[in-house]
């Protein structure tokens, strides 16, 4: 149970004074539904108040504070702004405008009563004027004017003054808190206490060290939760399981593993053989032949007498893997079955009853493979594709599925850099396949401006005709699934009406068999030209298709131009990928596009990813049921993991864990952090 010396800190934000229904909803857009949260939402930058005497054209684009004296109002017609004439102390001319708000501004800024104005100041024609001004205050009150102001992320229908002085009101409510930090760290680092940390990143614009500190506050919970899963984990007993070879022996594969491959294998073999409950992230780039180590791990848990079950995103990737599997296990004396969301009556029973009789070795599937109503006889190993897709939750519900917790393997074809496999998966032990399998062609990568549209179409129509298929993924419009989905729908109409049946289109709010249907015709080669959103990111593999067109390509992040990329490049054909750029591209835009045409590394555009995006979104996805970092940016996670990670291990194996004075205030710091599913995995384990 969290420390009720936190409740006031978890309060929903409408314990603060002035939050209504009206206010709550911007503040609900910025995920701002509590008083921690209000906490954790930090200035991006400051404004500088400019205190001046005169107006000066010199001073045109900076935040002033200047006393003037209305000495006119002005509005041309009804839907003209109101302008405010003022004169400064020398008689210079300063014009206040206000749109839509005429009395308000006669109220505050009576003809002949000195007034004090604070706001960006520009020049408009031969004109100095202030368009709604920030504050606008009586001369005596103008000391309480700040001459610097944090800047906070906000949402329409919340002015940074309000959010200010929502900070204010949450700083007010945070208790004295023991230290978790290790002594001679918050020294050296010079560091201030947590309260201090907080009031200071709010309140002043050089606060580096507060802000440093409260970074490490995060990464430091992060860091000692994965090594309390990690604890726990290991003092579990598992079901060692060692497999003869009889099946591996019969399975034909299409070429011999690669050295990546053979050792990633062997680290799970010999996991699989211990007492404890393998706890393993399989790394590997587009194509490296993640699939072909799941299926030998599989293999190796039903040779150990154990079932096995590997869990897939989605639909159509959980379909495709059950086809793989049941394709190359054919006539081997082992059952494989598949269960989705789809699955139904009589075939669903069935599926249950083997599962629970043991029947069934291997089961494919959706999130749907560990409900509650799924029992299996003795689930051994559980095998998670896409390992972002799914939070720590539901990795501890399919664990659960078993008297003694299965092994797990994770699999995940976004490469990581290793700093935030520290952060992330610093419970697991990691393999990595970091070369390719042979066969694979490297694929040609060019960057188009949308300008060039016809001219792409008239290469797909050349392509078509050559009786090869294309991906046409269309871009990200906005948040909002359906945007994405009118946009696909617009452009395979506009293909329609030059390639008729030959096109094709996909997108996330089809229902699961018209979706598969479409994907069974693009594999069969009947569709030439398959439209979509991003739901064919992962693991769609189709070796004919070595043309990827990515429309509004500027707008995606570099991990998820990698995996689109990595559906071409299958086949023996030389492979394409046309990357259509919007005309104004931000910076970080331009030099991922720079950074796709030049290399097909993964690894390398991880660390570049981290780089140019963020922590928050290097997976290209948003994470579900992940850790986030809300208040460590990229360079501080990279600076201070390994630093968070030493004291993490310091204190549970130095300063007695959790139970220790230090242990005390660290369990405070998990329930702080959102990381406290660690202490009850502690007290259950």
């Amino acid at each position: 149970m969290r420390p009720d010396i936190l409740n006031p800190l978890f309060a929903e934000v409408e314990v603060l004074k002035g939050i209504g229904p009206t206010l709550a909803r911007p503040l609900k857009r910025l995920g701002l539904e509590r008083v921690v949260d209000i906490l954790f939402h930090l200035p991006v930058s400051w404004i500088e108040r400019k205190r001046v005497d005169i107006v000066d054209q010199a001073d045109a684009g900076r935040v002033v504070t200047v006393e003037v004296t209305p000495v006119d109002y002005r509005q041309g017609g009804p839907r003209s702004p109101f302008r405010v004439h003022a004169t400064d102390r020398a008689g210079n001319y300063l014009s206040l405008v206000y749109f839509n708000s005429p009395g308000w501004a006669k109220k505050q800024l009576k003809i002949g009563e000195p007034r004090v104005v604070s706001g960006r100041m520009e020049l408009y024609g031969q004109e100095l004027q202030i368009v709604h001004p920030d504050y606008v205050l009586a001369p005596d009150e103008a000391a309480t004017l700040p001459e610097s102001e944090p800047v906070y992320p906000l949402s329409e229908g919340l002015t940074n003054n309000r959010m200010g002085h929502l900070a204010g009101q949450a700083l007010a409510r945070v208790p004295e808190l023991a230290e978790w930090v290790e002594p001679s760290v918050l020294n050296r680092r010079e560091w201030p206490g947590w309260a201090e940390a907080l009031s200071m990143a709010h309140r002043m614009r050089h606060a580096g060290k507060a802000r440093e500190r409260l970074a490490y506050d995060e990464i430091f919970a992060n860091q000692l939760a994965l090594m309390l899963v990690r604890a726990s984990s290991r003092k579990r007993k598992g079901v060692p399981l060692k497999g003869d070879g009889r099946l591996r022996g019969q399975v034909k594969l299409p070429y011999a593993p690669t050295g990546a491959q053979a050792r990633a294998i062997g680290e799970i073999e010999g996991d699989l053989q211990q007492g404890v409950p393998m706890l393993r992230l399989l790394q590997g780039d587009v194509g490296s032949g993640k699939t072909l180590v799941a299926l030998k791990a599989l293999l190796i848990a039903v040779e150990g007498g154990a079932q096995g079950a590997l869990l897939a995103p989605t639909e159509i990737l959980a379909r495709q893997h059950y086809e793989t599997l049941s394709r190359q296990l054919a006539g081997l004396p082992l059952n494989v079955a598949i269960l989705t969301g789809r699955e139904k009556g009589r075939a669903r029973e069935a599926t249950l009853m083997g599962l629970a009789d043991g029947s069934i070795d291997i089961l494919v599937g959706t999130h749907a493979i560990f409900q509650q109503h799924v029992a299996y006889k003795r689930l051994g190993l559980a095998v998670v594709d896409e390992q972002h897709r799914f939070g720590v939750a539901q990795r501890m519900m399919l664990a659960e599925k078993a008297e003694r917790p299965p092994h797990l393997l994770v699999m995940t074809a976004t490469p990581i850099p290793r700093t935030l496999t520290l952060t992330h998966y610093g419970e697991m032990d990691v393999s990595r396949l970091d070369e390719m399998p042979p066969g694979r062609q490297p694929i040609e990568t060019r960057v188009l401006s949308a300008e060039r549209l016809p001219e792409v179409v008239d290469a797909l129509g050349r392509h078509i005709a050559a009786g090869k298929q294309a991906y046409w993924v269309c871009p990200l419009v906005e948040e909002s699934e359906a945007s994405d989905q009118a946009a696909a729908e617009e452009r395979a109409q506009v293909l329609k009406l030059r390639f008729g049946d030959r096109v094709g289109l996909v997108h996330g709010r089809m229902k699961g068999p018209d979706k598969d249907d479409v994907m069974a015709s693009f594999q069969r080669g009947e569709i030439s030209v398959l439209v979509a959103t991003t739901v064919i990111e992962v693991g769609v593999d189709v070796p004919n298709a070595s043309l990827m067109i990515v429309e509004g390509a500027d707008r995606f992040g570099l991990a998820q131009l990698h995996q689109l990329r990595g559906r071409v490049g299958r086949g023996e054909e030389r492979s394409v990928c046309l990357l259509l750029r919007g005309n104004t591209l931000s910076e970080t835009a331009r030099a991922r596009l720079a950074l796709m045409r030049e290399t097909n590394d993964g690894f390398r555009m991880a660390e570049e990813d981290l780089r140019l995006r963020g922590a928050g979104e290097i997976l290209g996805t948003k994470q579900s049921g992940e850790a986030q970092f809300r208040l460590a940016s990229p360079e501080q996670i990279q600076e201070l993991a390994q630093t968070a990670m030493d004291d993490a291990r310091l204190l549970v194996d130095r300063d007695g864990g959790l139970e220790g004075p230090r242990g005390q205030a660290a369990r405070t710091l998990l329930y702080l952090m959102e990381r406290d599913a660690a202490v009850g995995l502690l007290r259950g384990g």
